[in-house]
């Protein structure tokens, strides 16, 4: 009890080998199949193994026939472009394209790391077949968003957001968006595009049309943060806001929200598991991939428990 069996990860992407890392470092859940079209086999080991951020892993892992051990643990390792020919595995996270085919295949639900494919789902804030794990600044923010509203009321808000570097802005390329997005993001600063504001409307109805978000990318590797100006309904001083943010990382926001006073930097948060990290001046400190694979694997062993029975 308490862990997922037979679950299977469908694209052994960014956030698939970081969930797959969680995993086998907090022993929640048990993976049986990975599954990608795109990746040799000995690939798949190679990018589970280096890791220039976060460090090599740090456990056993080799191939046995056409199985992966890692740490003892055999896991089966498929290149089927049709999903639904995976049989035995009962929770997958894939994406939005082949959720309907695993469920073919015999899974009774599928999760999608993605905001907008599937009705939404954030830890501690909202509780289907198919569902999303929201985004990964979405699982920052609507947290925060939740208790301030829930103590205040927002009446309108701004969400300022700066983001490390992405996989699609690196060097000076050609893009079909806004010309500015084909700068290289190591020595730019980037304005860009967000959907924050609706993505945490999704979440908490009764913010729909009050937030405004804006975005820029900056010339770092780790981690990101967001800002979180607001209108209140209740008036309120910065230092009751504080305790009052000290006290949900304590209570119902504990393992999803941490509070620290001390002046950090973003490398000093490297590899934190927290969807957000509190700093004075009401930052929030969030790194996309790494915390947001923390959420998918606890969102994993919460719908197993809620949704699919023992």
């Amino acid at each position: 009890k308490g862990k997922v069996n037979l679950f299977g990860l469908n694209e052994f992407d960014h956030i698939g080998y970081l969930v797959t890392r969680y995993i086998f470092n907090s022993i929640k859940v048990d993976i049986v199949v990975i599954n990608d079209t795109f990746i040799d086999f000995n690939y798949i080991i190679y990018v589970f193994w280096h890791y220039s951020i976060h460090g090599k892993f740090n456990g056993t892992i080799k191939p046995r026939n056409v199985k992966l051990v890692i740490n003892g643990r055999s896991i089966s390792i498929f290149q089927e472009q049709a999903p639904a020919n995976i049989k035995g595995v009962v929770l997958v996270l894939n994406m939005p394209w082949s959720a309907r085919a695993h469920l073919k295949g015999g899974a009774k639900m599928a999760i999608i790391s993605a905001s907008s494919y599937a009705p939404m789902f954030v830890m501690c804030v909202n509780s289907l077949k198919i569902i999303s794990n929201a985004s990964r600044i979405t699982n920052c923010l609507a947290p925060l968003a939740k208790d301030t509203h829930d103590n205040f009321c927002i009446l309108e808000g701004l969400i300022p957001r700066v983001h490390a570097i992405t996989a699609t802005r690196t060097v000076d390329c050609l893009t079909r968006k806004l010309w500015h997005d084909g700068c290289g993001a190591a020595q730019d600063i980037i304005p860009a595009s967000t959907d924050t504001a609706n993505a945490v409307s999704n979440i908490i109805s009764e913010l729909n049309r009050k937030l405004t978000g804006i975005a820029f990318i900056v010339p770092t590797p780790n981690m990101s943060f967001v800002n979180l100006t607001y209108h209140l309904e209740k008036a309120a001083k910065y230092d009751i806001k504080k305790v009052l943010v000290k006290l949900a990382s304590e209570g119902p926001l504990k393992g999803i929200l941490s509070y620290t006073k001390d002046q950090v930097v973003s490398y000093d948060l490297n590899s934190d598991i927290h969807s957000s990290t509190f700093n004075p001046g009401f930052i929030f400190w969030y790194y996309g991939e790494f915390r947001y694979s923390n959420r998918v694997v606890d969102f994993m062993v919460y719908v197993a428990s809620k949704e699919l029975g023992p």
